[in-house]
Protein backbone atom coordinates (compact mmCIF):
# COMPACT_ATOMS: atom_id res chain seq x y z
CA UNK A 1 0.00 0.00 0.00
CA UNK A 2 1.35 3.38 -0.99
CA UNK A 3 2.03 5.96 1.70
CA UNK A 4 -0.59 8.69 2.07
CA UNK A 5 0.86 12.18 2.06
CA UNK A 6 -0.77 15.52 2.77
CA UNK A 7 -0.67 17.88 -0.21
CA UNK A 8 -1.60 21.52 -0.67
CA UNK A 9 -4.17 21.50 -3.47
CA UNK A 10 -5.40 25.11 -3.31
CA UNK A 11 -4.57 28.36 -1.54
CA UNK A 12 -6.33 31.71 -1.14
CA UNK A 13 -5.83 34.93 0.79
CA UNK A 14 -7.61 37.99 2.15
CA UNK A 15 -6.05 41.42 2.64
CA UNK A 16 -7.55 44.63 4.04
CA UNK A 17 -7.94 47.47 1.56
CA UNK A 18 -6.30 50.13 3.73
CA UNK A 19 -2.54 50.64 3.35
CA UNK A 20 -0.24 52.11 6.02
CA UNK A 21 2.97 53.44 4.47
CA UNK A 22 6.25 54.39 6.10
CA UNK A 23 5.45 58.02 5.39
CA UNK A 24 2.18 57.59 7.28
CA UNK A 25 4.07 56.14 10.24
CA UNK A 26 6.55 59.01 10.23
CA UNK A 27 3.62 61.31 11.09
CA UNK A 28 2.68 59.13 14.06
CA UNK A 29 6.07 58.33 15.61
CA UNK A 30 9.72 59.36 15.30
CA UNK A 31 10.73 57.27 12.29
CA UNK A 32 11.31 57.57 8.55
CA UNK A 33 11.07 55.54 5.36
CA UNK A 34 14.87 55.37 5.17
CA UNK A 35 15.22 54.12 8.77
CA UNK A 36 12.61 51.39 8.31
CA UNK A 37 13.87 50.22 4.92
CA UNK A 38 17.49 49.99 6.08
CA UNK A 39 16.71 48.00 9.23
CA UNK A 40 13.70 45.91 8.24
CA UNK A 41 12.90 46.18 4.54
CA UNK A 42 9.21 47.06 4.86
CA UNK A 43 7.68 49.79 2.69
CA UNK A 44 4.00 49.42 3.56
CA UNK A 45 1.55 47.10 5.29
CA UNK A 46 -2.21 46.38 5.16
CA UNK A 47 -4.44 47.42 8.05
CA UNK A 48 -7.93 46.31 9.08
CA UNK A 49 -9.03 49.66 10.51
CA UNK A 50 -12.51 48.70 11.70
CA UNK A 51 -12.05 48.11 15.44
CA UNK A 52 -15.29 46.12 15.59
CA UNK A 53 -13.86 43.44 13.31
CA UNK A 54 -11.41 40.81 14.51
CA UNK A 55 -9.05 38.41 12.79
CA UNK A 56 -11.96 36.08 11.97
CA UNK A 57 -13.27 38.68 9.51
CA UNK A 58 -10.19 38.22 7.33
CA UNK A 59 -10.03 34.48 7.97
CA UNK A 60 -13.62 34.00 6.83
CA UNK A 61 -12.98 36.08 3.71
CA UNK A 62 -9.96 33.91 2.85
CA UNK A 63 -12.07 30.76 3.22
CA UNK A 64 -14.81 32.19 1.01
CA UNK A 65 -12.19 33.07 -1.59
CA UNK A 66 -10.92 29.49 -1.50
CA UNK A 67 -14.46 28.11 -1.88
CA UNK A 68 -15.03 30.37 -4.88
CA UNK A 69 -11.72 29.32 -6.38
CA UNK A 70 -12.24 25.55 -5.94
CA UNK A 71 -16.01 25.17 -6.14
CA UNK A 72 -16.06 23.49 -2.74
CA UNK A 73 -18.98 23.91 -0.35
CA UNK A 74 -18.84 24.30 3.46
CA UNK A 75 -20.10 20.74 3.96
CA UNK A 76 -17.09 19.40 2.05
CA UNK A 77 -14.75 20.40 4.91
CA UNK A 78 -14.09 17.89 7.70
CA UNK A 79 -11.66 19.88 9.86
CA UNK A 80 -10.60 23.52 10.13
CA UNK A 81 -7.36 24.47 11.91
CA UNK A 82 -6.67 28.16 12.51
CA UNK A 83 -3.20 29.53 13.26
CA UNK A 84 -3.46 32.87 15.06
CA UNK A 85 -2.03 34.90 17.94
CA UNK A 86 -4.67 37.61 17.55
CA UNK A 87 -7.84 35.64 18.34
CA UNK A 88 -11.18 37.42 18.34
CA UNK A 89 -11.75 36.32 21.95
CA UNK A 90 -9.91 34.40 24.69
CA UNK A 91 -12.61 31.83 23.99
CA UNK A 92 -14.10 30.38 21.87
CA UNK A 93 -11.42 29.52 19.34
CA UNK A 94 -11.23 31.80 16.33
CA UNK A 95 -11.51 28.64 14.21
CA UNK A 96 -15.01 28.19 15.66
CA UNK A 97 -15.97 31.77 14.78
CA UNK A 98 -14.67 31.40 11.21
CA UNK A 99 -16.58 28.12 10.81
CA UNK A 100 -19.79 29.88 11.82
CA UNK A 101 -19.20 32.81 9.48
CA UNK A 102 -18.65 30.62 6.42
CA UNK A 103 -21.33 28.02 7.21
CA UNK A 104 -19.11 25.04 8.10
CA UNK A 105 -21.39 22.85 10.26
CA UNK A 106 -20.16 19.28 9.76
CA UNK A 107 -16.53 19.74 10.83
CA UNK A 108 -14.64 20.32 14.04
CA UNK A 109 -12.19 23.17 14.46
CA UNK A 110 -9.51 24.46 16.79
CA UNK A 111 -6.72 27.06 17.05
CA UNK A 112 -2.94 26.68 17.03
CA UNK A 113 -0.87 29.40 18.71
CA UNK A 114 2.77 29.42 17.63
CA UNK A 115 3.25 33.07 16.64
CA UNK A 116 5.34 33.50 13.49
CA UNK A 117 5.85 29.74 13.28
CA UNK A 118 2.09 29.24 13.32
CA UNK A 119 1.77 28.16 9.70
CA UNK A 120 4.48 25.52 9.95
CA UNK A 121 3.20 24.14 13.25
CA UNK A 122 -0.41 24.08 12.03
CA UNK A 123 0.60 22.63 8.65
CA UNK A 124 2.25 19.66 10.35
CA UNK A 125 -0.65 19.20 12.77
CA UNK A 126 -3.32 19.42 10.04
CA UNK A 127 -1.32 17.14 7.75
CA UNK A 128 -1.29 14.38 10.33
CA UNK A 129 -5.09 14.16 10.11
CA UNK A 130 -4.86 13.86 6.32
CA UNK A 131 -2.06 11.28 6.53
CA UNK A 132 -4.18 9.18 8.89
CA UNK A 133 -6.43 8.34 5.96
CA UNK A 134 -9.57 9.45 7.82
CA UNK A 135 -9.74 13.04 6.54
CA UNK A 136 -10.09 13.97 2.88
CA UNK A 137 -10.40 17.77 3.06
CA UNK A 138 -8.79 19.85 5.81
CA UNK A 139 -8.64 23.63 5.85
CA UNK A 140 -5.67 25.42 7.38
CA UNK A 141 -6.52 29.07 7.99
CA UNK A 142 -4.14 31.79 9.17
CA UNK A 143 -5.88 34.88 10.52
CA UNK A 144 -3.91 37.76 12.00
CA UNK A 145 -4.92 41.28 12.99
CA UNK A 146 -1.50 42.26 14.29
CA UNK A 147 -2.34 45.96 14.29
CA UNK A 148 -4.70 45.27 17.21
CA UNK A 149 -1.72 44.40 19.46
CA UNK A 150 0.75 46.92 18.03
CA UNK A 151 1.75 50.00 20.05
CA UNK A 152 1.89 52.90 17.61
CA UNK A 153 3.87 54.96 20.13
CA UNK A 154 6.76 52.45 19.98
CA UNK A 155 8.99 53.24 17.01
CA UNK A 156 10.84 49.92 17.28
CA UNK A 157 7.79 47.65 16.83
CA UNK A 158 5.06 49.68 15.08
CA UNK A 159 6.70 49.51 11.60
CA UNK A 160 6.84 45.72 11.68
CA UNK A 161 3.32 44.39 11.47
CA UNK A 162 0.38 44.15 9.11
CA UNK A 163 -2.92 42.29 8.86
CA UNK A 164 -3.71 39.35 6.54
CA UNK A 165 -5.37 35.95 6.34
CA UNK A 166 -4.96 32.87 4.16
CA UNK A 167 -6.74 29.57 3.58
CA UNK A 168 -4.88 26.42 2.53
CA UNK A 169 -6.66 23.26 1.38
CA UNK A 170 -4.98 19.98 2.31
CA UNK A 171 -5.94 16.71 0.63
CA UNK A 172 -4.45 13.19 0.57
CA UNK A 173 -2.24 11.90 -2.23
CA UNK A 174 -0.24 8.76 -2.91
CA UNK A 175 2.03 10.56 -5.38
CA UNK A 176 5.53 11.70 -4.42
CA UNK A 177 4.34 15.24 -3.70
CA UNK A 178 3.11 17.11 -0.64
CA UNK A 179 4.65 17.39 2.81
CA UNK A 180 7.86 15.34 2.65
CA UNK A 181 9.67 16.18 5.90
CA UNK A 182 9.64 18.60 8.81
CA UNK A 183 11.81 19.82 11.66
CA UNK A 184 10.05 21.87 14.34
CA UNK A 185 11.70 23.24 17.46
CA UNK A 186 10.88 25.13 20.66
CA UNK A 187 13.11 26.70 23.28
CA UNK A 188 11.02 28.22 26.07
CA UNK A 189 13.93 30.37 27.21
CA UNK A 190 12.79 32.86 24.60
CA UNK A 191 9.30 33.53 25.93
CA UNK A 192 10.31 36.57 28.00
CA UNK A 193 11.96 38.31 25.05
CA UNK A 194 8.87 38.40 22.82
CA UNK A 195 5.45 38.37 24.44
CA UNK A 196 2.31 40.21 25.47
CA UNK A 197 2.85 40.78 29.18
CA UNK A 198 -0.74 41.09 30.37
CA UNK A 199 -4.19 39.71 29.67
CA UNK A 200 -3.55 36.06 30.48
CA UNK A 201 -4.05 34.09 33.69
CA UNK A 202 -0.53 34.91 34.94
CA UNK A 203 -1.16 38.66 34.72
CA UNK A 204 -4.88 39.42 34.26
CA UNK A 205 -6.03 42.74 32.85
CA UNK A 206 -6.26 45.66 35.27
CA UNK A 207 -6.37 49.41 34.93
CA UNK A 208 -2.64 49.37 35.69
CA UNK A 209 -1.73 46.87 32.96
CA UNK A 210 -3.66 48.93 30.44
CA UNK A 211 -2.02 52.17 31.56
CA UNK A 212 1.42 50.56 31.25
CA UNK A 213 0.67 49.38 27.71
CA UNK A 214 1.19 45.74 28.65
CA UNK A 215 -1.48 44.46 26.28
CA UNK A 216 0.64 45.38 23.28
CA UNK A 217 3.33 43.15 21.85
CA UNK A 218 6.68 43.54 23.62
CA UNK A 219 9.91 42.61 21.85
CA UNK A 220 13.59 42.79 22.71
CA UNK A 221 14.68 43.26 19.13
CA UNK A 222 18.41 42.52 19.31
CA UNK A 223 17.95 39.29 21.27
CA UNK A 224 15.19 38.05 18.99
CA UNK A 225 17.23 38.96 15.90
CA UNK A 226 20.28 37.05 17.17
CA UNK A 227 18.32 33.87 17.81
CA UNK A 228 16.28 34.17 14.60
CA UNK A 229 19.31 34.53 12.31
CA UNK A 230 21.01 31.42 13.65
CA UNK A 231 18.02 29.15 14.32
CA UNK A 232 16.16 29.72 11.05
CA UNK A 233 19.29 29.28 8.97
CA UNK A 234 20.42 26.21 10.93
CA UNK A 235 17.13 24.34 10.58
CA UNK A 236 16.79 25.19 6.88
CA UNK A 237 20.25 23.79 6.20
CA UNK A 238 19.51 20.75 8.37
CA UNK A 239 16.41 19.78 6.43
CA UNK A 240 18.31 20.17 3.15
CA UNK A 241 21.06 17.86 4.36
CA UNK A 242 18.63 15.34 5.83
CA UNK A 243 16.87 15.03 2.46
CA UNK A 244 20.07 15.22 0.41
CA UNK A 245 18.94 18.41 -1.32
CA UNK A 246 21.46 20.62 -3.04
CA UNK A 247 20.87 24.32 -3.77
CA UNK A 248 20.15 23.51 -7.42
CA UNK A 249 17.41 21.06 -6.34
CA UNK A 250 15.39 23.76 -4.60
CA UNK A 251 12.88 25.84 -6.55
CA UNK A 252 12.20 28.32 -3.73
CA UNK A 253 12.94 29.13 -0.14
CA UNK A 254 9.71 30.40 1.43
CA UNK A 255 10.86 32.24 4.56
CA UNK A 256 8.86 33.96 7.27
CA UNK A 257 8.75 37.65 6.37
CA UNK A 258 10.00 39.40 9.51
CA UNK A 259 13.25 41.10 8.54
CA UNK A 260 15.23 41.19 5.28
CA UNK A 261 18.51 40.62 7.12
CA UNK A 262 17.19 37.35 8.60
CA UNK A 263 15.93 36.23 5.19
CA UNK A 264 19.25 37.10 3.52
CA UNK A 265 21.25 35.24 6.17
CA UNK A 266 19.12 32.10 5.74
CA UNK A 267 19.39 32.16 1.94
CA UNK A 268 23.14 32.67 2.17
CA UNK A 269 23.58 29.63 4.46
CA UNK A 270 21.55 27.57 1.98
CA UNK A 271 23.64 28.94 -0.93
CA UNK A 272 20.51 30.10 -2.75
CA UNK A 273 20.48 32.94 -5.28
CA UNK A 274 18.01 35.83 -4.70
CA UNK A 275 15.65 34.67 -7.46
CA UNK A 276 15.05 31.47 -5.45
CA UNK A 277 13.74 33.35 -2.40
CA UNK A 278 10.13 34.44 -2.07
CA UNK A 279 9.99 37.98 -0.67
CA UNK A 280 6.95 40.23 -0.21
CA UNK A 281 7.82 41.81 3.14
CA UNK A 282 8.11 45.21 1.47
CA UNK A 283 4.36 45.22 0.64
CA UNK A 284 2.78 43.48 3.62
CA UNK A 285 5.21 43.58 6.53
CA UNK A 286 5.15 40.84 9.15
CA UNK A 287 1.70 39.24 9.15
CA UNK A 288 2.91 36.55 11.57
CA UNK A 289 1.32 33.16 10.74
CA UNK A 290 0.15 34.50 7.37
CA UNK A 291 3.51 35.44 5.84
CA UNK A 292 4.53 32.06 4.40
CA UNK A 293 1.15 31.12 2.86
CA UNK A 294 0.81 34.69 1.57
CA UNK A 295 4.02 34.09 -0.39
CA UNK A 296 2.73 30.75 -1.70
CA UNK A 297 -0.48 32.45 -2.83
CA UNK A 298 1.39 35.23 -4.62
CA UNK A 299 3.83 32.84 -6.32
CA UNK A 300 1.23 30.16 -7.11
CA UNK A 301 1.21 30.87 -10.85
CA UNK A 302 4.97 30.29 -11.00
CA UNK A 303 4.94 26.99 -9.10
CA UNK A 304 5.07 23.69 -10.95
CA UNK A 305 4.13 20.21 -9.83
CA UNK A 306 7.15 18.61 -8.20
CA UNK A 307 8.90 21.87 -7.25
CA UNK A 308 10.96 21.47 -4.08
CA UNK A 309 10.15 24.18 -1.52
CA UNK A 310 11.72 24.83 1.87
CA UNK A 311 9.40 26.67 4.26
CA UNK A 312 11.24 28.26 7.22
CA UNK A 313 10.19 30.37 10.19
CA UNK A 314 11.15 31.72 13.60
CA UNK A 315 8.81 33.21 16.17
CA UNK A 316 7.87 33.89 19.78
CA UNK A 317 8.26 31.07 22.20
CA UNK A 318 10.93 30.73 20.88
CA UNK A 319 9.49 28.58 18.10
CA UNK A 320 11.12 27.78 14.79
CA UNK A 321 11.25 25.16 12.08
CA UNK A 322 11.53 24.14 8.45
CA UNK A 323 9.30 22.02 6.22
CA UNK A 324 10.30 20.30 3.00
CA UNK A 325 7.30 20.54 0.68
CA UNK A 326 7.02 19.17 -2.84
CA UNK A 327 4.42 21.25 -4.70
CA UNK A 328 1.44 19.18 -5.85
CA UNK A 329 0.04 20.99 -8.92
CA UNK A 330 0.84 23.36 -11.77
CA UNK A 331 -0.13 26.83 -10.58
CA UNK A 332 -0.27 28.20 -14.14
CA UNK A 333 -3.46 26.21 -14.72
CA UNK A 334 -5.27 27.83 -11.77
CA UNK A 335 -7.64 30.77 -12.09
CA UNK A 336 -6.14 32.71 -9.17
CA UNK A 337 -7.35 35.85 -7.41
Amino acid sequence: MKKIRSAITAIAAALPNDVLTNDDLSKMVDTSDEWIMQRIGIKERRVLKDKSKGASELGAEAVRNLFKKTGLQPDDIELLVCATITPDYPLPATANVISEKVGIKNAWSFDVSAACSGYLYALEVASKFVESGEYKRVLLVTAEKMTAITNYADRTTCPLFGDAATATLLEPTTEEVGLMDYILRTDGIGYKHLLIKAGGSANPATHQTIERGEHYLYQEGQTVFKYAVSRMADVSLEIMERNQLKPEDIAYLVPHQANMRIIDATAKRMELSPEKVMINIQRYGNTTASTIPLCLWEWEKQLKKGDNLILASFGAGFTWGAIYLKWAYDGSAVDNK
